[in-house]
């Protein structure tokens, strides 16, 4: 009878205990917070003819940090759309400084579907292989709008689809696909019937990958159609097929494009995502850096610690640098710790032009 009543009272203990550690937990996650530190002038990544945007690190087994970022002739204009190319460079810190090597994603013949743009590349490992996610698209090849003006050109805006070249190394060669990763959904009423673009993607935890992305539909009417939406697809492996599903996330009320440039990885027994606050949706410091997070990857949140940043630079000489944009989020992870947050960034000279570059912004060690 005295061993029951022990044996009793440790498994009553024991709940106890259970409960009070996950109670704990929470409140510790609630502490959970991306706090940012200064920047060395060598973590500053640009160039004197390109206009550089949007990089991407993973460590190779050379030892050495590998960028894998969009870039194109500065002297086009703001003409990413139609004719960005994913580039590749190399350091031996992720802070930099990065030295360009080589075309990672080359234009090739307009046939392809990602035949003459290739951008916003989001690179990982996963086993034995690296894997390069971008936006891919053809079309005419016309710029549309003067140096410095943002005016894009439809035909490649709506033929934005989502690719994945696959690599041994980080060096290449890298394999394309002759179809998309992620095509837009055949029937017109879907969320992504129009175009996507901007994959994000990481491992889950029970298996399989889950990826969130881009997606615009046509249910406005219209050449741009819309609304601006961030889809849901997991899939078994790191090259699909994908299933989709049809929920966007990251919404908010009253606003038809409110988030963009989602960043997703799991942490501490959460997916987190860092994105792109397009006019001070979910919080009061308008245009910025907000940090999301959810339990299963389909439903987020908005995080308790949700600013990252606002559109500002802190150097390490002491300035604080105001940035006409801050985006294209990419964390790179050491041991599943973020240690560095990527970001495209840019100003406007004295004649009004953008001139653009990456930063490599240190990442304090993060609240638990």
């Amino acid at each position: 009878m005295r061993h029951l009543a022990l044996i009793l009272i440790t498994v009553t203990l024991l709940s106890s205990c259970k409960k009070e550690l996950k109670k704990t937990a929470r409140n510790l996650d609630n502490d959970y917070k991306i706090e940012l530190e200064a920047v060395s002038q060598l973590s500053k990544f640009e160039s004197d003819t390109m206009s550089i945007w949007g990089g991407s690190i993973t460590k190779g087994d050379d030892g050495l940090y590998h960028m894998f970022y969009s870039r194109w002739k500065k002297d086009l204009g703001w003409a990413w759309v139609t004719h960005s190319e994913i580039a590749h460079a190399v350091a031996e810190s992720p802070f930099g400084p990065f030295k360009y090597k080589d075309v990672a994603l080359e234009i090739r013949d307009s046939k392809f579907w990602d035949g003459l743009c290739t951008h916003n590349p989001t690179v990982q490992k996963y086993g034995n292989k690296y894997y390069l996610y971008y936006m891919g698209n053809t079309g005419d090849g016309k710029v549309f709008g003067e140096p410095g003006a943002i005016k894009l050109n439809p035909i490649h805006r709506n033929n934005q689809r989502i690719g994945v070249a696959v690599a041994d190394n980080p060096n290449g060669p890298w394999k394309r696909f002759d179809k998309p990763l992620i095509d837009v959904s055949k029937d017109s009423t879907d969320i992504d019937a129009l175009m996507v673009s901007n994959p994000s993607i990481t491992k889950r935890p029970d298996g399989g990958y889950l990826m969130v992305y881009k997606a615009v539909g046509k249910k406005k009417k219209g050449l741009w159609g819309g609304p601006v939406v961030h889809c849901v697809a997991t899939s078994d492996s790191p090259t699909g097929p994908f299933i989709k599903y049809d929920k966007p996330i990251f919404l908010a009320k009253g606003h038809d494009f409110p988030a963009e440039d989602p960043f997703i990885w799991y942490e501490a027994g959460k997916y987190r995502a860092i994105l792109k606050d397009m006019h001070g949706a979910f919080t009061d410091a308008g245009m910025a850096l907000v940090l999301f997070e959810s339990e299963d990857g389909f439903d987020w949140t908005l995080s308790k610690n949700a600013l990252v940043s606002k559109l500002e630079i802190k150097w390490e000489d002491g300035t604080v640098q105001k940035v006409a944009n801050l985006e294209r989020p990419q964390v790179y992870l050491e041991n599943g710790i973020p240690k560095v947050l990527v970001c495209a960034s840019d100003v406007k000279d004295s004649k009004g032009v953008l001139q653009s570059f990456n930063v490599q912004i240190p990442i304090k060690s993060i609240k638990k």
